[in-house]
Order: C-alpha cells, then sequence, then structure tokens
C-alpha cells in the first residue's frame, strides 16, 4: 500500500497505525523530502520547539516561538530533482500534559496547517504526521 498516495498533498494527521519506517521508505522512493523529529523528552512548549529545531536541522536562528517555526518551515524547499515535490514532517511524541497541553498542541498543528495551505500555492504537497504521548502522572 502506497501510504503517502492515500493522504491528502496538504495533511496535519495522525500517524495512527501508520508506520514511520514506511512513511520514510516512500517519501524516499518518491523524492520527497524528509524530516523527523521526536519530543519524546519534551515536557513544555519549549522542550518542543527545542526537538522540532534539532530534529529537523532548523537554522541556527530559529527563534524557538511560533511565528518562526513557521517562517522556517515555510523556507524549506522540495527536492528540485522530483517530478512531484513535497515535504513530508514527522512529529513523534508530543507531549499532553500540563507543560504542553491540548491547547498548545492545537497552536502548535495550526502553524502546520498554515504551513500547509502555503506550499498547496506553491503545488508543492506538504504533510505533517505527528504522535502524541500521555506525559501526565499514571494515577493510583
Amino acid at each position: 500500500m502506497n501510504t503517502l498516495s492515500s493522504l491528502p498533498a496538504q495533511a496535519v494527521v495522525l500517524l495512527g497505525s501508520l508506520r514511520v519506517p514506511d512513511l520514510e521508505r516512500e517519501a524516499r522512493q518518491t523524492g520527497q523530502r524528509w524530516l523527523r523529529a521526536d519530543c519524546a523528552d519534551a515536557s513544555d512548549k519549549a522542550g518542543v520547539l527545542n526537538a522540532l529545531g534539532r530534529g529537523w536541522r532548523l537554522p541556527k536562528h530559529f527563534g524557538a516561538n511560533l511565528d518562526a517555526l513557521y517562517d522556517c518551515i515555510t523556507d524549506l524547499q522540495p527536492r528540485p530533482d522530483t517530478p512531484q515535490p513535497g515535504i513530508v514532517l514527522v512529529v513523534e511524541h508530543l507531549p499532553d500534559g500540563p507543560g504542553f497541553d491540548a491547547v498548545q498542541r492545537d497552536s502548535l498543528l495550526e502553524v502546520f496547517r498554515d504551513a500547509a495551505d502555503y506550499f498547496s500555492d506553491l503545488d508543492t504537497a506538504f504533510r505533517v504526521l505527528y504522535s502524541v504521548s500521555d506525559s501526565r502522572p499514571a494515577s493510583s
């Protein structure tokens, strides 16, 4: 099954049952730009933004705020040698707890949706796939 081709060209979706190695393989086979970040060690907004900056190798001038994130994402270029340009960003283990709650996660996802709109205007596929980890302490 072609995992990426089953997704809209502009998508911000949960990873769900999609397997990251399968996505990476397909992205590389189709010439998509592939970037992956793991937020497992993050517990708040600053930690998430730092994990994205490290994982995606954002420029040193990345300001670690949502406006700067949007600017850096929209500065990304698809691979020039592919007939169907595209960018695939994977964000694993977004925290879900007091330091990074649903409101903050929605703000981050809105940045990705805005970037998807930007890339749509350029006829460039832009897909963000993410997972969420519960970082709240287990109750007894």
